[in-house]
């Protein structure tokens, strides 16, 4: 970490009640300002930890465009804070492994239904226990398909096509993915063998940390228009599916940091933290890694498909007699933890720049090109999962998100604990009964694991939102209300 003072709120200049900036006076080696989208209380909060250091220390890459733009579930990450976002011209720029995280494309993905709690209610334990017994979880476990290495590379360089092509997806699923589940530019030559030994027996499994599948049920409704389009209806039930690459793309992600620490002396990159090792986006070494990288992304596009095929199964096995035509529908799935090349509006002018999402959702305003056209006039849906009993929220990517953050938006309520307070803090089974007396069954494989991810370990989503909202990065659509949760 960087020897330079911590940042103090005297250190920000108020743009306005959800926007404050640390200026490039602040330190000589800053390329672009850092601007922070969240409320006063929120920027306060976010000073007790390391994360708003680690963005000043971000925003001194190469080849930075704008800002190193901060959400409001911003936390302390390696190197780059987890809710950061930052965009480097794809000439003159790098790419930084750790301003896209280690769980490459951790991602989320939600599914309507048109089933009402109602009508679900007396069958909601048995859908808790098939869920959890039906769906691998937790540290190591195997996934729901057995595949061969030539199938694992045709994941990784195709991803949900690969589920489409072998029944395990529809046309409607790829067409509600980011990207259409899929990253061209994928090379599984870029991948190192360890990689996949880790990757290879976990297509289809969810892991652990702060994974999860999520029932919930849909308690409010804030645009009619846009909530219809996406299928959801006050009182239903629908599906959270969390989860991203796995080992798989851990060891990418560990492979290349490695590799790097060499990079930024063959390049003469200076750098305040080691942990920001990166390397110019247009050299051989940061070639490998985005081909590698998007190897990750196309197999968690994937796995969250074969969880999703697996978890439809369930639905429609405890369901099927009491509602004929019950299906789980593809609302949207998008990715979180991501490295991608786009093409954004800069003094007037399109530039094609890498951005480099941690812990941050891409946010597209209507009208994108790249969003289904099921959602060109309402935007992009923007999926924010809550923290295991309190409320997640469905939003929608606007214009004004477009101008200020590359399009990008929140991911979460952000940690305020770390796992190990947490677990200090927090005991698994007074948790579980608390959460059962609140009316959401939790299903964990441990409850250690389970006290790491203590609502009261994460901030108030709510006041998440309104920062997100307040700043102009997104709409509110829908508020949803945990009733089943799967842990690892």
């Amino acid at each position: 970490m960087s020897s330079e003072k911590m940042v103090e709120f005297k250190d920000f200049n108020k743009i306005n009640d959800f926007e404050w900036e640390i200026p490039l006076t602040y330190r000589r080696d800053m390329q672009v300002p850092v601007r922070v989208f969240a409320s006063e209380e929120i920027v306060r909060q976010s000073l007790k930890d390391k994360s708003i250091i680690q963005a000043v220390n971000s925003s001194s890459l190469p080849g930075l465009l704008n800002y190193v733009s901060v959400m409001p579930d911003v936390h302390q990450g390696y190197g780059f804070p987890i809710g950061g976002v930052a965009a480097t011209d794809v000439q003159s720029g790098v790419i930084s492994p750790g301003g896209i995280g280690y769980d490459i494309n951790c991602g989320v993905r939600l599914l309507s239904s048109n089933i009402s709690l109602g009508e679900a209610e007396s069958e909601i334990e048995t859908l808790s226990n098939l869920l959890f017994q039906e769906v691998p979880t937790g540290v190591g476990r195997g996934g729901t398909v057995s595949i061969t290495k030539k199938d694992f590379a045709r994941i990784c360089e195709t991803g949900s096509r690969w589920a489409l092509k072998n029944g395990f997806a529809s046309e409607m699923d790829v067409d509600l993915t980011e990207s259409r589940g899929f990253l061209e530019g994928a090379d599984f030559d870029c991948v190192s063998e360890r990689a996949i030994e880790r990757g290879i027996k976990q297509a289809g499994s969810l892991g652990s940390g702060n994974h999860f599948l999520e029932v919930d049920v849909v308690e409010e409704i804030f645009d009619t228009r846009a909530a219809e389009a996406m299928g959801l209806m006050v009182g239903n039930l629908a599906l959270q599916i969390h989860c991203g690459s796995r080992g798989f793309g851990h060891q990418i992600c560990s492979d290349f940091v490695r590799e790097f620490q060499t990079s930024v002396r063959k390049y003469n990159i200076v750098l305040p933290d080691r942990e920001l090792v990166c390397a110019p986006l247009q050299s051989e070494e940061g070639q490998r890694y985005l081909a590698a990288m998007r190897c990750a992304a196309n197999f968690a596009f994937c796995n969250r498909q074969l969880l999703t095929h697996r978890a439809r199964a369930v639905f429609e096995r405890v369901f099927e007699k009491m509602a004929p035509d019950f299906h789980l529908r593809m609302v949207y799935d998008l990715a979180h933890n991501i490295g991608k090349i786009e093409t954004h509006t800069l003094n007037g002018k399109q530039t094609k720049v890498c951005v480099h999402r941690k812990g941050a959702t891409r946010a597209f305003g209507p009208h994108h090109e790249e969003i289904p056209s099921r959602y060109h006039l309402i935007g992009q849906p923007v999926l924010i999962p809550g923290s295991m009993g309190t409320a997640s929220w469905v939003l929608n990517g606007t214009d004004t998100g477009m101008e200020k953050t590359f399009g990008s938006c929140c991911h979460g309520a952000g940690r305020l604990m770390s796992r190990t307070q947490a677990k200090k803090s927090v005991r698994g089974g007074d948790l579980l009964r608390e959460l059962r007396d609140d009316g959401i069954l939790v299903k964990a494989g441990s409850m250690s694991g389970l006290a790491e991810e203590a609502p009261q370990a994460y901030k108030d989503v709510d006041l998440v939102i309104e920062s997100a909202v307040g700043a102009g990065l997104a709409r509110k659509v829908a508020r949803l209300k945990p009733v089943v949760v799967i842990k690892g």
